[in-house]
């Protein structure tokens, strides 16, 4: 290939545009990742490369190439027919996403034959119009979604509506009166679509279930679950089937373990938890040589694969945490009474056993069967006070001091007998957190909101929750745990494959978002190289983030940072743990919350006692699943914030308070409330002093005539002026 001209600033959009496109006829088949389209062109500077970006976005458009996967390009024969999933957008603009990968092809109402959100279906792409998107228009529905509506009830004498705030449906699901199970008007209710008839402008429904009256908190509650088809009530078959399971700690139960019942072992776990599924053992061997076990629950000696209880905690893959109460993924007999690892209780684990010295180096470790008897069980609170009593916490816990709450059980030996063991513990911990940030870890250490709630739901008052040294104590052994278990199968001589694992793999940042950030934190003044090896990345990530810590834009950037990261996700093919920087990483530590966790138990008893190496496809597909459960269950936590949010700010109607500009948005701007970080909208019809337009790339409205200009991250006074529960939405108004 010939040599072509350094892309430096200097370089024309049509020049470059020519470029590509003589790359890709020479290539017809091939497959160019940006890297290589930069290396290939000789584009090494991050104007050249932005550049690329754009002229990449052009060719797309003229559907000239398409990129299979994320950041990968090939030149584009398009086929008139093709399969894939249709995606409905309440504003009228819905998509159809082909199976083959590519980009989105618009599908306008009047061409998507009632299709659903989430439908398969057949599409036949239309003549393209000059100077328009590509549209495609549905032919046929392959297969039904089987998604449920969830919204309010309008009851009338012949009929009746659900009334719903679905952003895939821009109209309300008739339901004729046979259908209506009884329900009343402002009844909250579960709905599926029946049919659509083809004039028709609404769908027909059926109520599959009534939640309760709408503002009632467990309503609500369940209302959120449904609506990311999420369960909000157990099976009673699978509730019976675990009634039945005993502890089963027999003789020769215990002579089949090792037995460490006598070594001193503790839970630490926050105020409000059942569900102890993880312990920490200590005892000193010798001087300067410590032995630490990480003991967790052994759930796979209960759940056998398959079983009726196995088939429903696959089902859910994970445990979901709601403001104000837990969802299991196992039955609360077995996660809070039977494989919980409760104080003076006999208990069957799985262990990852150290042997460490003071540096917390490794010196000897394995992996056994065992059985344990917890001698306490702590707060976090607890233990953070018994560091900080013997200065032992780091300096910003003591700038930042938490409650020191009553023990929970105060006849329980005092938590001080116990400060030795949580001392070196604590010491050891800090160790391999030094050791982990040097090989390149990235430090998002965020404050989370939580809420005080009373008896009836409502919200009370609003605090955070700040990672103390206690949380990093049990953190940083959960993590060495992990990382173990992962590289005792993963890392494998040269010549030899790897048993299958599921493993908890995390993807570097993608190299656009990466250059977006740069830009943009360079606008406060921070620099950020984004070249460089993995671990010199992480390292001006951390230095920036170190930077920015007190500062008034340090929330917003830290937000727009973690915007820039992938998601962590399951997965058999292992590319490691870019956040982490393990290059082997699994999930093994919370198999009473976590379905992944019991499939990692599974494996590693099956291989240590000889078994041939499991399936990958099966468990690949495994991994899909919990990782997309892992994703809709994370929406559901963050709505049950924002409903709760939105119900405790409507306390405060008319008041004012002081605030940062989160977000910015052609509709309006974001703010978030210093003192409870409660978020709502000042909504652009409100800025009437000017007319505002949207700056996409520096994250800010401005003003056409006066030139006045809404920054992220700016300081803002607002009134709070309405707040809406049907739509989890707050509305404010600037205080000029």
């Amino acid at each position: 290939m010939g040599k072509k001209k350094s892309g430096g600033g200097r370089l024309k959009k049509k020049n470059l545009e020519q470029m590509v496109i003589t790359l890709f006829e020479e290539n017809p088949t091939q497959v160019f990742e940006l890297k290589t389209l930069c290396r290939e062109l000789h584009l090494n500077t991050h104007p050249a490369k932005m550049l690329l970006m754009d002229v990449l976005e052009t060719l797309m458009m003229d559907d000239y190439i398409k990129e299979n996967s994320r950041f990968c390009y090939t030149l584009n024969t398009p086929t008139q027919v093709m399969t894939g999933i249709f995606h409905r957008k309440a504003n009228g603009k819905n998509t159809f996403e082909p199976e083959d990968g590519g980009e989105p092809i618009l599908v306008a109402e009047r061409n998507s034959m009632h299709a659903m959100d989430g439908d398969k279906v057949q599409v036949t792409m239309m003549a393209r119009r000059k100077h328009h998107v590509r549209e495609a228009a549905v032919t046929e529905i392959l297969k039904r979604n089987e998604k449920q509506f969830v919204g309010t009830l309008q009851v009338s004498k012949n009929y009746a509506y659900l009334l719903t705030e679905d952003r895939t449906l821009a109209n309300d699901i008739f339901i004729p009166k046979s259908c209506l199970k009884k329900g009343q008007t402002g009844d909250k209710a579960i709905v599926k679509i029946m049919e659509w008839p083809e004039n028709a402008k609404n769908p027909v429904g059926k109520v599959v279930d009534i939640l309760g009256k709408t503002g009632e908190n467990n309503a609500e509650m369940h209302a959120i679950l449904a609506e990311y088809g999420l369960p909000y009530v157990y099976p009673a078959a699978v509730e019976k089937a675990a009634g039945k399971l005993k502890p089963g700690i027999t003789k020769e139960e215990i002579a089949r373990r090792e037995d460490m019942r006598d070594v001193m072992t503790f839970t630490i776990d926050p105020r409000d938890a059942k569900d102890f599924d993880d312990a920490l053992s200590i005892r000193q061997l010798k001087a300067g040589l410590w032995e630490i076990g990480v003991h967790i629950a052994d759930v796979s000696h209960y759940v056998t694969e398959g079983s009726i209880i196995d088939k429903e905690a696959q089902k859910r893959s994970t445990s979901v945490y709601l403001v104000d109460r837990t969802i299991p993924m196992l039955p609360e007999h077995l996660c809070n009474f039977v494989c919980s690892l409760r104080p003076d209780e006999e208990k069957l684990t799985y262990s990852v056993i150290f042997k460490m010295n003071e540096k917390a180096e490794i010196k000897d470790w394995h992996l056994a069967h065992t059985v344990i008897k917890s001698n306490r069980r702590f707060t976090y609170e607890e233990v953070q006070e018994v560091l900080e009593n013997h200065h032992e916490a780091s300096e910003e816990d003591y700038k930042n001091p938490g409650d020191h709450h009553a023990p929970l059980t105060p006849d329980a030996e005092p938590a001080e007998s116990f400060a030795n063991e949580l001392i070196i513990l604590n010491r050891l911990a800090k160790e391999l957190r030094r050791k982990r940030f040097a090989g390149g870890a990235v430090d998002f250490d965020r404050c989370e909101v939580r809420f005080e709630i009373d008896e009836k739901g409502k919200p009370t008052s609003v605090y955070f929750k700040v990672a103390k040294d206690a949380n990093k104590l049990v953190e940083e052994f959960m993590l060495l745990a992990n990382r173990t278990v992962a590289e005792s199968i993963g890392k494998v001589p040269k010549n030899q494959k790897p048993k299958v694992l599921p493993y908890r793999i995390h993807e570097s940042p993608d190299p656009a978002k990466l250059m977006n950030l740069s830009d943009f934190v360079g606008k406060f003044g921070y620099k950020l190289k984004t070249n460089g090896h993995k671990s010199e990345m992480s390292k001006n990530l951390n230095r920036m983030l170190n930077e920015v810590k007190g500062k008034k834009e340090q929330n917003m950037i830290e937000m727009i940072t973690l915007r820039a990261m992938m998601k962590a996700k399951y997965s058999t093919h292992n590319v490691g743990h870019y956040g982490l920087a393990f290059d082997y990483y699994t999930h093994f530590t919370s198999p009473i919350r976590r379905y992944p966790d019991l499939m990692v138990h599974r494996l590693l008893t099956k291989y240590a006692q000889g078994g041939r190496s499991a399936n990958q496809d099966k468990y690949e597909e495994l991994c899909e699943h919990c990782s997309e459960m892992e994703q809709t269950a994370a929406q559901a936590e963050r709505s049950s914030i924002k409903y709760k949010q939105v119900e405790f700010m409507s306390d405060h109607m008319g008041e004012t308070f002081e605030g940062t500009i989160s977000g910015v948005t052609e509709f309006g701007i974001y703010v978030e409330v210093n003192e409870n970080k409660c978020e709502g909208m000042i909504p652009l019809r409100d800025l009437d002093d000017d007319y505002y337009e949207f700056d996409e790339k520096n994250y800010r409205l401005r003003g056409r005539s006066r030139h006045h200009c809404y920054n992220l991250g700016d300081p803002i006074k607002i009134q709070v002026a309405r707040a809406d529960l049907y739509r989890k939405q707050l509305d404010f108004k600037l205080v000029r």
